[in-house]
């Protein structure tokens, strides 16, 4: 049981450097109510916290995991007893929401977190959210091809353009009187 208490103050101190870094930038610039409203609505027309939801109890499954491991024969208890726990600690994820809501509410102002909220809730917002990685996606794909065919081409061409440049030059050399010969290339050493 000792392994136990371990864990637990590791988890402990953890989480209380998490609420002193929370707690440190929010006092860093304050915001008032009409920038954290707009900005939660902001927040919820784009989703950007919903990945969040999956913190908690991944951390949960994680430390069953790991406490499981060390004690094994205790797997009900531990299950039963993180779970519980996590559960307790689920209402805090409130506080997430409002530092991510404070966040945008200092990087944006009202007028523009408004703006911002009045496009993605839009269905023409909706649908850029929605679609938007896919048609950036084929972009890509489509820039790829672009650059193979323009590489190809331009090799291609400037191809084409030295050898009639060069080739003139060196033909014209050949064919003037007293005209300096190109000197031949050395022949390669013989291997050792």
């Amino acid at each position: 049981m000792v392994k136990f208490a371990g864990s637990g103050r590791t988890i402990a101190a953890s989480l209380f450097a998490c609420s002193a870094m929370f707690g440190a930038s929010a006092h860093a610039q304050e915001v008032n109510e009409d920038q954290i409203k707009a900005a939660r609505a902001t927040i919820s027309s784009l989703g950007v916290t919903d990945s969040f939801d999956n913190i908690l109890p991944n951390v949960a499954e994680q430390l069953k995991g790991t406490l499981i491991q060390a004690s094994p024969n205790y797997q009900d208890v531990i299950t039963k007893t993180v779970d519980e726990k996590a559960i307790a600690l689920a209402p805090r994820r409130a506080d997430l929401e409002r530092e991510a809501a404070s966040i945008y509410a200092k990087t944006f102002s009202v007028e523009e977190l408004n703006a911002i909220s009045a496009f993605y809730g839009s269905e023409a917002g909706k649908k850029l959210l929605r679609d938007g990685p896919i048609a950036t996606r084929e972009m890509l794909k489509a820039a790829d091809i672009w650059a193979s065919g323009i590489s190809r081409d331009l090799a291609a061409e400037s191809d084409k353009a030295l050898e009639a440049s060069i080739g003139a030059a060196v033909r014209a050399s050949q064919t003037q009187p007293g005209a300096e010969q190109p000197a031949p290339a050395p022949a390669p050493a013989p291997a050792q």
